[in-house]
């Protein structure tokens, strides 16, 4: 799960999660904190040889180091940001947080979550407000038809159930 986000203290944005997205977020802070703590004493105990593979081998280490601690806060910023998706709304209107399940014409029921791109997952069930399909479903209601397609195929689904 990667993400880039460009820290502008003039415009903080919001990032709504479900539970289960602020866990794994959670949980993966604690791994890249675990990794970091690894990579630092692979470093301390790496000597600092005159030959070509152990400079390789060190810089092969700080550019792991750099990289973990990008990511790392970049994940504590956008945690710091987050705020778990509301329970109670109106549920009349797909929004960030709805799970919709969708009929397609082959009368197959999909289902749905609606999330923020950082806990997207699609083969979890959990799709992007900002896909392509998310994008189509927010403000839908009960009963409306959903057309989404990649320009060559295109798919109709049937908006059958908001909760």
């Amino acid at each position: 799960m990667n993400t880039t986000t460009t820290i502008d203290s003039s415009e903080t944005k919001t990032v709504l999660l479900s539970k289960k997205g602020m866990k794994e977020l959670r949980k993966s802070i604690i791994q890249l904190e675990h990794d970091l703590q690894t990579i630092r004493r692979n470093l301390r105990e790496s000597d600092k040889g005159l030959n070509h593979d152990d400079r390789f081998a060190r810089n092969e280490l700080l550019l792991r180091l750099e990289t973990a601690q990008a990511e790392l806060l970049d994940k504590q910023y956008t945690l710091n940001h987050a705020k778990l998706i509301p329970s109670r709304r109106a549920r009349m209107k797909v929004a960030i947080g709805s799970v919709v399940d969708l009929i397609d014409q082959q009368g197959r029921l999909i289902s749905y979550t609606i999330v923020e791109s950082i806990e997207a997952n699609p083969s979890d069930g959990r799709i992007s407000a900002a896909s392509p399909l998310g994008s189509t479903l927010l403000g839908k209601t009960v009963k409306d038809m959903v057309e989404w397609g990649n320009g060559i195929q295109r798919n109709t689904f049937q908006l059958i159930k908001i909760t």
